[in-house]
């Protein structure tokens, strides 16, 4: 069923696409200065990555609606207020929010675009659930590890990186210092975390998490 888009339904669940983005984005920029507040860098870093893509996920759907470029569109739609102390809250409720976009919001928005003939608008909500899917799981693997203490420390050997110099450090607990380049323990991330590993030391790492 072919409609214009100035009259579709598609057209207002972009907008509320794009201001759920947008808001996201915020939330987790304002999240990241938390934790940097609290010394956890490396999570900071974890949460300004998601927060980027975000604002990538709303300019897509901006994009989507360029065609009516000078319009005004008038969107009703609820958004969350996370809690942004203490960190594991806001980690909770950045898993949920996002599983809630990859399991009804994005699926269902597709579902319409796809009905109305927007294809492309279709793909991308589809795609986009996926990633935010992804978003989930990070949250809640890093929750996990706020709640059970696991974060800097383990009942076994466990292998960290520092953010800041690269350097690996293998044992039950991070260092206070990094004894390489100095910085506190909240440089430290889980190697399973760190940027740019080989997916097979990932799988290893992930493994042992």
């Amino acid at each position: 069923m072919a409609v214009d888009l100035k009259e579709s339904r598609t057209k207002e669940n972009l907008m509320r696409a794009f201001a759920g983005e947008s808001q996201a984005r915020n939330r987790y920029t304002i999240a990241a200065e938390e934790a940097k507040k609290q010394g956890m860098y490396a999570l900071a870093d974890i949460f300004t990555f998601t927060a980027e893509q975000e604002r990538a996920h709303a300019e897509r759907y901006y994009e989507l609606l360029s065609q009516l470029t000078g319009e005004t569109i008038e969107v009703d739609g609820g958004y969350p207020v996370d809690p942004k102390d203490p960190i594991g809250a806001a980690l909770k409720a950045a898993g949920h929010n996002e599983m809630a976009e990859y399991k009804d919001v994005y699926p269902a928005f597709g579902d319409v675009a796809k009905e109305e003939g927007f294809l492309e608008a279709a793909s991308a909500f589809y795609q986009i659930a996926e990633i935010e899917h992804v978003h989930a799981e990070r949250f809640e693997k890093l929750r996990q590890m706020m709640e059970d203490h696991t974060f800097y420390e383990r009942e076994q050997n466990g292998r960290w990186m520092c953010m800041n110099c690269g350097y690996i450090h293998e044992g039950r607990r991070v260092p206070e210092v990094c004894p390489v380049c100095r910085h506190e323990k909240g440089y430290f991330i889980p190697l399973s975390f760190a940027p740019y590993m080989g997916m097979d030391d990932r799988a290893v790492e992930a493994a042992s998490d």
